[in-house]
């Protein structure tokens, strides 16, 4: 669980890297994501402005639990909706193992090549 400063910019010359967050809402219920800049899209969400995922809007405090590096833009969608597909039980867990999310994270990585 993050809750201090960290840099979640990665990006090389070519492409940026995109990143798969998961955030706990204020109603216990678990939000997934993805941004290249983890910390400035949970400020979006936050502020709960235009740019701020509507299910996030009154939902808050929002609360960072897990963000991960995935690499391209389509690896990062196909895990996000892999992980909203799960239940909220399911995806506690991946928060609380961030070992098992780089595994799946890895898995489609290997499956898209």
């Amino acid at each position: 669980m993050t809750d201090g400063p960290v840099d979640f910019k990665m990006n090389t010359p070519n492409a940026p890297t995109w990143w798969v967050y998961l955030v706990l809402c204020g109603d216990r219920s678990i939000y997934t994501g993805i941004a290249i800049d983890v910390a400035r899209r949970l400020s979006e969400h936050r502020e709960g402005g235009a740019r701020a995922a509507r299910y996030l809007r009154g939902r808050g405090p929002l609360r960072l639990l897990i963000a991960q590096p995935v690499g391209q833009h389509g690896d990062a969608l196909r895990l996000e909706m892999k992980i909203k597909r799960l239940g909220s039980d399911a995806k506690r867990q991946l928060a609380n193992e961030p070992d098992t999310l780089r595994r799946i994270i890895d898995g489609i990585l290997v499956a898209a090549q």
